[in-house]
């Protein structure tokens, strides 16, 4: 593979389709029912044949696994359970040579309380140089016996736990925007910015593509660590002024992080996990002196609805457009409600900050519907797209996960009111008529989360080379978006059509209408039919269907 594009043409990461790997759950080579590193590589060659352009691994660091890994002990060595440091190198090596690049996480805003430097601070007591790596206050109350201020953990209750002192008595308390095992860096401190640029650099120099920024809007807060000021923690601020969200101090340290990155061959890349209340906010990260891309979650958030999305569509192009970024799109990650399941249920958008929340019936069959027009709808916007493990296969949200298996840290800090994300990640079918469809070796230990038995028509085997399989779907819309001149980055020119159709063009000659009424549409004249998501009936477009048109 290159290590970078052609002289004149656009940089590899300006309409990259990236495929993101849950590594707990995409494919298990070691029998132990998780998924690992050598699960990866032997996978390669899949991800070839799909063709993406990149993969972004979720973390696979050293990590206690309090939160699947998000929670690092050891941001320069591998967690035994997912391999060495040497399979990593492996799998980049191969990776590459597949023309593959490979993204890992990284995630600056927290440690695991594992590691040395939490330790340390522990140790050290107040005061002290250790602890002011991290976010270590005096309580509030005669005898520090209240949390700091009122900031609410994102995976619920306070963001503030006590620690007990060496001594024995009740001590300070230390910020965790996330699970008390993942206490908050102190973006204040310079030791800090050199550790995350050292260890940026240990990962470029193994031949890393860039990185997937965890939080990347979470690393500043407000000094005074002042109280918020609604109940749901993110609304009513001005831009830029929430204590501990979206706070223009990150700017700078993503200056620097993006000099780095230009300092090595082969156009290495960031994507930022950046939570921004508007498109305004998200291009802020993404300035030519910045990050190159993040995530676009107001266009996951839509509505499946015709002007909730063309809305969400000029108005993401135009914000990045002004700041000459490119969009990137995405449907489903590991930390939201499979597409299919909420294209399948009564429709409705949630705000910044808030968790999907599943109401009424779920109609399989119209979630999958929709699901394909949406792949096509993605893969035919101007920009990058992400593909999340097992979105291809058609894969539904499993929503009847026995209590006594779910995993994540939500599902306890709610108290058992919100069973937390591990829905949409269960390990994926590869292949067999029963679990562990050919995730882990088979006689080997059970998949760490348990898959539906109902699985075997969603395997990646059972949909190979199946002409009207939500595989082949992902397939075909890659390979002509490769082949096609007129996908990827480019322009987009909305076409005269119904209220709840979107139709656009783009140039050299190619159209996309999606029929989100319903009620059949009329397709232009005069156009040959490239893809659809479903079969065309003569000259109209039926409802929930999308199709890709050239001259």
């Amino acid at each position: 593979m290159p290590n970078s594009s052609e002289p004149g043409t656009t940089p590899w990461w300006r309409d990259a389709v990236i495929y993101q790997i849950y590594i707990r759950s995409f494919a298990d080579a070691d029998g132990d029912g998780m998924g690992d590193i050598e699960g990866i590589r032997s996978r390669l060659p899949y991800l070839r044949d799909l063709g993406v352009d990149a993969i972004w691994i979720t973390p696979w660091y050293v990590s206690p696994q309090a939160d699947a890994g998000y929670d690092v002990a050891d941001f320069r060595d591998i967690d035994p359970r997912f391999g060495t440091l040497t399979d990593a190198e492996r799998l980049i090596t191969q990776a590459h040579e597949h023309g593959i690049r490979v993204l890992p996480d990284i995630v600056p805003n927290h440690t695991s309380d594992q590691h040395e430097w939490f330790r340390a601070a522990l140790k050290a007591g107040p005061g002290s140089d250790e602890r002011a790596r991290y976010v270590f206050r005096p309580g509030r109350g005669e005898h520090g016996e209240h949390p700091p201020n009122n900031w609410i953990s994102r995976f619920g209750g306070p963001a503030w736990t006590r620690v007990t002192e060496q001594d024995g008595t009740p001590g300070e308390w230390y910020l965790h925007l996330f699970a008390p095992e993942q206490p908050d860096l102190n973006w204040d401190h310079p030791e800090v910015h050199e550790e995350f640029e050292d260890i940026l650099r240990f990962w470029f120099d193994r031949g890393v593509d860039g990185f997937r920024i965890d939080v990347a809007h979470g690393l500043v807060k407000d000094a005074e660590l002042p109280d918020v000021i609604s109940s749901d923690n993110t609304r009513g601020y001005l831009d830029g002024q929430h204590p501990h969200w979206d706070r223009d101090g990150v700017h700078e340290i993503y200056r620097r992080w993006r000099a780095i990155a230009e300092e090595y061959p082969g156009e290495r890349k960031f994507v930022a996990e950046a939570g921004a209340d508007s498109p305004h906010r998200l291009a802020n990260y993404v300035r030519p002196d910045g990050l190159h891309t993040a995530f676009n979650f107001e266009f996951l958030r839509c509505r499946w609805d015709a002007q909730d999305l063309r809305e969400t569509i000029d108005s993401t192009t135009s914000s990045l457009w002004r700041v000459g970024a490119p969009a990137t799109w995405v449907l489903s990650n590991h930390d939201v409600v499979r597409h299919v399941s909420r294209y399948g249920r009564p429709q409705h958008s949630w705000a910044p900050g808030e968790n999907y929340r599943a109401e009424g019936p779920l109609d399989l069959s119209l979630g999958t519907r929709r699901a394909r027009a949406a792949a096509l709808l993605m893969l035919a916007l101007p920009g990058g797209a992400y593909v999340y493990q097992g979105e291809e296969l058609g894969l539904a949200e499993v929503e009847d996960i026995p209590e006594r298996f779910l995993q994540d840290p939500i599902w306890e800090r709610t108290g058992h009111a919100e069973r937390g994300r591990d829905g949409c990640r269960v390990p994926l079918p590869w292949s067999g008529s029963r679990p562990p469809f050919g995730f882990s070796p088979s006689g080997e230990a059970e998949p760490w989360l348990p898959q539906p038995e109902g699985w075997a028509e969603y395997t990646a085997a059972s949909q190979q080379g199946r002409s009207d399989s939500m595989l082949e779907l992902y397939r075909e819309a890659l390979r002509l978006r490769r082949e096609y001149p007129a996908l990827g980055e480019g322009d987009l020119v909305w076409n005269d059509s119904p209220r709840e159709v979107l139709s656009f063009s783009r140039t050299p000659g190619f159209r996309c209408v999606v029929n989100l009424s319903d009620e059949p549409c009329e397709l232009p004249e005069h156009q040959r039919v490239l893809l659809s998501s479903d079969e065309p009936a003569g000259s109209s477009l039926p409802p929930d269907t999308a199709v890709w048109l050239a001259d």
